[in-house]
């Protein structure tokens, strides 16, 4: 006798407390974000303050405090802590591009009055520096050339040391050098000049030139190089290195075949970065090149000018037109270091390995 067994209707019952939390609309940290700007011109100018940084960090001080309580009433404490994170790292990242929107409009503003082809294919050779006129091209043509120079020299070096602290470098040597590396990081442009002028001139009995400052670049840019190529190659996997030793291939060849090109857009980037160290340098040019309005090609002899040593030149006459000429060599040196920067990412794209099939 076969019993049936009969189900029981399944029953379900409500939870006690609700499943979803209320949320803030997206659009809160817009509406936040412009209240407390016009809170903080409000305040400011009740309190008769002339100064926009006070107006500005009152207006982010406004809107992390108004973030946290409008979050706490509607959201949570718990969600309020994590939205005032957020809100701190917004504040920060606006107080970190504001100055720097701010120094590119000036200089492009400023520096677009004078600077067209004349400036650029002339130099100041027969003019005055009170007056109206003169060029930027021999103060352009020496910045290529020592900064060229100074490339050249230090690059291979660094990238060879760097080399050698990673792939080989064990024991005291390899600490020696590492400790000296960190110790030329923070050397002042000065020390590096005078280091030159004491041997290259004074001892040795050479004159100015451009090569002169270019070995003091040199001695900035070094280090630099050393440190950011050498982070570059530590990313590399160490299976890469194992498979290419596992086939037989000899460990300079791994390196040369495997190693760099992994790395070489890290590498690449980083000696960039040494250049646009280098590239606005005056001290050393000042002690080594001496600067001259004449076109001098040769790097090797005589005086030269660079685009730093011009600027700081022009705008120590203080006339109107010497401040625009500098302003407008601001602006030339400022984008000398993006092309710069660009042609680097372009052959580090054209060089790095190719993925996919």
């Amino acid at each position: 006798m076969s019993h049936a067994v009969q189900e029981r209707p399944v029953t379900y019952s409500k939870p006690r407390g609700p499943l979803a939390h209320a949320r803030l609309p997206r659009w809160t940290p817009a509406a936040v974000a412009a209240g407390s700007i016009a809170a903080g011109i409000g305040i400011g100018f009740a309190a008769g303050w002339h100064s926009k940084v006070q107006w500005g960090m009152l207006s982010a001080l406004l809107f992390v405090l108004g973030t946290y309580a409008i979050t706490t009433k509607v959201e949570g404490a718990r969600q309020a802590k994590d939205r005032v994170a957020t809100s701190l790292v917004w504040v920060c990242f606006v107080l970190a591009v504001i100055p720097l929107v701010s120094l590119a409009w000036v200089t492009i503003s400023k520096g677009m009055e004078v600077l067209d082809v004349y400036f650029l294919t002339h130099s100041m050779n027969g003019v005055l520096d009170a007056e109206a006129g003169g060029g930027v091209y021999h103060a352009l043509l020496g910045t290529l050339e020592q900064v060229g120079i100074a490339t050249l020299i230090a690059a291979p070096i660094g990238l060879l040391t760097a080399v050698y602290l990673v792939e080989y470098g064990t024991g005291k040597l390899a600490k020696a050098v590492t400790f000296f590396v960190d110790v030329m990081t923070g050397i002042p442009s000065i020390v590096a000049g005078l280091f030159i002028l004491s041997t290259w001139t004074l001892m040795l009995g050479f004159g100015p030139s451009g090569f002169a400052g270019a070995m003091a670049l040199a001695i900035l840019m070094m280090p630099v190089v050393v440190r950011s190529t050498e982070e570059m190659l530590k990313l590399v996997p160490n299976e890469l290195r194992e498979a290419s030793l596992a086939l037989g291939v000899p460990k300079w060849r791994t390196i040369l075949k495997v190693v760099l090109p992994t790395a070489i857009g890290g590498i690449t980037t980083g000696v960039m970065l040494a250049v646009a160290r280098i590239t606005g340098e005056t001290a050393p040019v000042l002690l080594l090149v001496f600067g001259t309005k004449l076109i001098n090609p040769n790097p090797f002899e005589g005086a030269q000018s660079s685009l730093p040593l011009y600027v700081y030149e022009q705008y120590a006459v203080g006339t109107d037109a010497a401040v625009a000429r500098a302003w407008a060599a601001a602006l030339v040196l400022i984008a000398f270091v993006m092309i710069l920067n660009l042609v680097a990412r372009g052959i580090a794209r054209w060089k790095a390995p190719k993925t996919g099939r």
